[in-house]
């Protein structure tokens, strides 16, 4: 069975009767490998999330140690090397690889702490920015556990219609950032990052678009459980959660800056 998620299409006989390349009827176990379970998955997400923080903590701290050029460049780099890494997972059929998953998880906390500390203003003085990031955390944990309890209620479906107009809307997101990048580099201007109106609302539906995200998540995860996926599967889940979070943070942390600034 195809799906629309090029993450799920990348694992092994995904496109076999009974999706994700199992069959209910099929063994549980693969290579003598135990099926997996919702602990699994949240263990290995717990491990990935905590991998992110630690690698953030080091980066923030090497920029208020005195060195924020490094920590910039870190910043960059974490940035490049986490879209390597997910590309790498999505299409490289990695699905599930402990080391990829926590290879993203170091780059990407590389890069969430040295965004934090710009976006924050922690490089240039502002004194409200150790609770914008933890207001930040707080939205991204409500977001989160909101998103759940609206799945597990059934609330919202994780349809084959759903997932076509949640991929299509984040496809439109990206052509968009894509092109403001553009438009930045060229012209210098910048509506969709500037903090007006347009990157309000820009930000608010990116919001909205990584809130969804996480049912796709929690579907997945539900899916490879109850088809008897093997307990490694359990990394694929984990990075694939991750990235949510690290996209949620990262909006909503934007968007409180944009309000700090207009009230400078």
């Amino acid at each position: 069975m195809k799906t629309n998620n090029p993450v799920l299409n990348s694992l092994p006989g995904a496109h076999d009767q009974g999706g994700y390349g199992y069959q209910p009827s099929q063994p549980a176990q693969l290579d003598n490998e135990r099926p997996m379970t919702i602990d699994d998955v949240v263990t290995k997400a717990g491990i990935t999330l905590g991998v992110i923080v630690l690698f953030a903590v080091i980066n923030f701290g090497i920029a208020l140690s005195g060195n924020p050029n490094l920590a910039m460049g870190l910043t960059f780099v974490g940035a490049i090397g986490g879209f390597i890494t997910v590309l790498v997972h999505a299409f490289g059929r990695k699905f599930g690889s402990k080391a990829v998953t926590l290879v993203y998880a170091a780059f990407e906390g590389l890069f969430v702490g040295g965004f934090s500390l710009v976006l924050s203003g922690f490089l240039v003085g502002n004194a409200n920015a150790g609770a914008l990031i933890f207001q930040a955390i707080i939205g991204t944990l409500g977001v989160f556990f909101g998103m759940l309890f609206v799945y597990k209620t059934g609330a919202i479906r994780v349809t084959p219609r759903f997932n076509r107009i949640l991929t299509g809307a984040i496809f439109g997101v990206a052509i968009m950032v894509l092109g403001n990048l553009l438009l930045a580099i060229f012209t210098q201007a910048n509506p969709l990052r500037d903090g007006g109106m347009l990157s309000i609302i820009f930000g608010l539906v990116c919001i909205g678009l990584a809130a969804f995200s996480f049912l796709q998540d929690f579907d997945m995860a539900d899916r490879l459980v109850r088809t008897g996926a093997p307990a490694n599967m359990a990394w694929g889940v984990a990075l694939g959660l991750a990235v949510t979070v690290v996209w949620l943070y990262t909006e909503i942390l934007r968007l409180l800056a944009y309000f700090v600034d207009n009230r400078n």
